[in-house]
């Protein structure tokens, strides 16, 4: 075999009865296929004819973090295509390639602290100006390729999918369910998702506006030791673009607020925001 073996079958343990559903369970573990398999006619084949070797439905546990695109094209037609049911857990990472593989679950679960990521696929050319285009004209069409298993799975404009590409998009699991590439939490029911969990964007500039208006809030509610009408707003002193200038509005923002000088506040202010 001219690749390394990188998915595992592992046996179910239910009995097969009348109560019983038989089941299986795939594993994929770290890079689907170390070396591309474009050539190899062995490890598509052999996959195949593993999964088509017994019947009902499939538990696919996916940590991955991706690899040949074309590896990843192949396995998701061959789950698509399977009879049974497919199901898909993510337990780590399904990122790149192996995003791709994971669409072609009926039902993908993500654990509450498991990652999704997208991005655009990487090639490695050299040449001149003329193979340099082929190969972005390869990539573009490998884009595509897999823009089209994402569009499928959550309904996504290709323009929003594309764009999520672009930035190399990672996502826990509740955005990942928020934006269709996830069913749900592995061990949750999805009524209780709906109830409990929110999915947010972080902002750096609301996160920042916030923290200036509770500030400005609790020091202009009465908690300022000096008269009000003479000391400054904390969003003031931020604006000033020369705190060290011996003028008077400097000499404002020495006055003490709740114990603290204006300027003392600021500098602790802008401290924090380098790691907002």
């Amino acid at each position: 075999m001219k690749n390394k073996k990188f998915w595992k079958w592992v046996k179910n343990e239910l009995p097969e009865d009348e109560n019983h559903e038989s089941e299986r369970t795939l594993v994929l573990n770290g890079v689907i296929s170390q070396e591309s398999w474009f050539d190899d006619e062995v490890s598509p084949r052999m996959f195949k004819k593993e999964l088509n070797a017994g019947s009902g439905n499939i538990t696919v546990w996916i940590n991955s973090p991706g690899g040949d695109c074309v590896a990843a094209a192949q396995i998701y037609n061959m789950l698509t295509e399977y009879s049974g049911k497919v199901t898909v857990k993510i337990d780590g990472m399904a990122a790149s390639a192996a995003s791709v593989v994971s669409m072609a679950g009926d039902t993908v679960l993500m654990s509450p602290v498991s990652v999704f990521m997208i991005h655009n696929p990487i090639t490695l050319s050299m040449g001149d100006h003329t193979e340099m285009q082929k190969a972005i004209d390869m990539l573009n069409e490998f884009k595509e390729s897999m823009i089209n298993a994402y569009e499928a799975k959550t309904g996504l404009s290709r323009a929003k999918i594309s764009h999520l590409m672009d930035a190399e998009t990672y996502m826990n699991a509740n955005k990942a369910i928020e934006l269709g590439f996830a069913d749900g939490i592995i061990g949750q029911e999805p009524s209780n998702f709906a109830e409990n969990t929110s999915a947010m964007m972080f902002s750096y500039r609301t996160a920042e506006k916030t923290l200036l208006n509770k500030i400005e809030a609790r020091y202009n509610a009465g908690e300022i030791h000096e008269d009000k009408a003479e000391t400054p707003k904390v969003s003031d002193t931020l604006k000033s673009s020369k705190p060290h200038d011996k003028t008077e509005k400097n000499e404002e923002t020495e006055k003490e607020i709740h114990g603290h000088s204006v300027n003392a506040i600021t500098e602790k202010l802008t401290f924090i925001k380098k790691f907002i």
